[in-house]
Parts: structure tokens; sequence; C-alpha cells
């Protein structure tokens, strides 16, 4: 069989005095001259290419930083200081509800303990994939300067590292001297699904941590670095690079970019209205038209609304 791309030229020989089965017989072979001016030439769309190789990249349409370059040079970074405000005053509960409310269900990663408790921490997903142990892959890819080290190395202000550990508590994904490196170079936290080594020492390198268990063997007992900056599996959610995390104790959020403003004026408005209706009804309020605000209450609470905005602004 051939590989054939939507843009090559192909010609057909029919072979005559076959005996007849019902088939036709055919041999196709790579033309070596284009259409004529005069023709009608093929119209390949990029569509047509990037549906024919499965991506961008793999047609060679695009770089695997295109779309992060483009929103740098135009400055249309979805995470920006409005959103991010409004993403740090709402609670994770909330947020979660509100991805939902967007569309997207299998938003959380779950499972995790918080070495730093109820701090909360936002920043954009950068991704580290551990594969299971096998021995002639851990001589391959395993020692030396590896995928994990070159990842933590990389780390920029900002963003927080999710590891796929797989769920396996049988050997770290990281340790004190890693989560150090994460720290001074601006990342504002780390998400495993696996083990951490020298786990107090973490604790004191002051970078919050998400992560299933302490585990004092390395991770070539249980594990083989393997790739960097694709889509991971991490506590039974889907992270991309790129996502907006939000995390806390209380649980973690994964937001894609593309709705991360919609979500967060819905976290906003609903976290925001709860806290003043618990307030109104300390206050001795009865509940009825106030939990949720409709009529004269609703009135209210879009003025209160409209001032805690412009404070952010």
């Amino acid at each position: 069989s051939s590989v054939f791309k939507p843009e090559d030229v192909v010609t057909v020989e029919v072979q005559a005095g076959e005996q007849s089965t019902g088939e036709l017989r055919t041999t196709a072979v790579q033309g070596t001259e284009g259409f004529k001016d005069f023709g009608n030439p093929t119209k390949v769309t990029d569509a047509d290419r990037i549906d024919a190789w499965g991506d961008a990249q793999a047609a060679g349409l695009a770089d695997a930083d295109a779309a992060t370059d483009a929103d740098a040079a135009t400055g249309a970074d979805p995470l920006t200081d409005e959103v991010r405000a409004k993403l740090m005053a709402s609670a994770t509960a909330t947020l979660s509800s509100s991805v939902k409310a967007a569309g997207i269900e299998a938003c959380t990663i779950a499972g995790l303990t918080a070495t730093h408790g109820t701090q909360k921490i936002v920043g954009r997903a950068r991704t580290l994939r551990m594969i299971p142990l096998r021995q002639d892959l851990f001589k391959q890819h395993g020692g030396g300067y590896n995928t994990q080290k070159q990842m933590f190395d990389d780390l920029k202000e900002g963003e927080i590292l999710v590891i796929e550990g797989r769920g396996e508590q049988g050997a770290a994904t990281l340790g004190d001297i890693l989560a150090t490196r994460a720290k001074l170079l601006g990342a504002v936290g780390i998400v495993t699904d696996g083990a951490v080594r020298d786990l107090s020492e973490v604790v004191e390198a002051d970078i919050p941590t998400f992560h299933n268990g302490a585990h004092p063997s390395v991770l070539g007992r249980k594990h083989v670095p393997w790739t960097m900056d694709e889509t991971v599996a991490c506590g039974g959610a889907a992270v991309q690079p790129g996502d907006i995390i939000v995390a806390d104790s209380n649980g973690i959020v994964v937001i894609p970019p593309a709705v991360v403003e919609q979500v967060a004026d819905h976290a906003f408005k609903t976290e925001v209205q709860d806290e003043w209706v618990m307030a109104r009804v300390k206050e001795g309020n009865p509940i009825e038209g106030l939990f949720p605000p409709t009529g004269e209450w609703k009135v209210k609470f879009e003025e209160y609304l409209a001032n805690r905005e412009n404070e952010l602004n």
C-alpha cells in the first residue's frame, strides 16, 4: 500500500487484455508534473490537509507553540488580572459548578492532599507524564537530564505543574530539590496524583503541592519520566498545557482557557450573591424572596454586585 497526501498527483494506467473478473485492475504511480495553468487543478485547503494528517502541526501548518506565541504577541492572555481576581474571590466548589454550567462536566482533580491547606493558587498548567516502569525504557529515558528534570528547569512564573502519576503511591514523582527549583523559578504550585518524596521538606520549600501521599522511594521504582507539555490524566481529569488551574484544600478545578472568562464571571456573581444573601440572613431577614434574590431583593443585589465589580477594575 502507499501513502498519498492531498496535493499529490497520480496517473492511472488501465491494463487491457486481462481475463474479466468483474474487477478493474489499475496501477497508480506518482506523477512528475503538475496541472497546467489552463487546466482545472485540485483545490486543497488547509482544512483538507489537517483532515488528512490528523492535526495542524503534523500537516506543517502550525508550530507547537504558535497559539501561545500569538497570544503573547497580541496580549490575548485569557487569564487577565480581572479574571484572576474573580477566580481568587470564588470558592473552588462554586467554580466547579460554573465550569459545568459552561458545558464541561469532568473538571475536577480528585483525591489529593494539600500541603498548604486553604491557601489558594491560580495559574496556567504545564504538564509532565509518567508511564509505568519498564526497565529497558527507564535505561533509555530515566537517567541523566531526563524529562522530569527538564520540566522542572523550564517552569516559568505563574505556572502550575500538573503531573500524571497514575494514582501510584509506591514511588515519588518529585522531591524537595525539584520543589525548591520550581519555587525559585516562580511557579505557584505543583499538582501530582502520585506520591511525594521528602514531604516535610517539600512543605518547607513553600510551594503549595497537591499530592497522593508520601513515599521515600525515587521515581525509578515505579515510573519512567516520559513526556512534557502534552495532555495528561491527573486525578481523573484531563489536563492540557495552558488550562487554568484553581486549587486549594477544598478542591482542584481545571478550566479550559476558552471559557475561563465566562466561568469567572458566573462564579464571581454566584459567590458574591451567596455572601450577600448570608449577610442578609444574619441580619434576621426571612428566606422568602431572598434566596435566591427576587423582586426588590434582586434589585438591591444587582446594585451591590455592580459596586463590587467596579472595585475589581
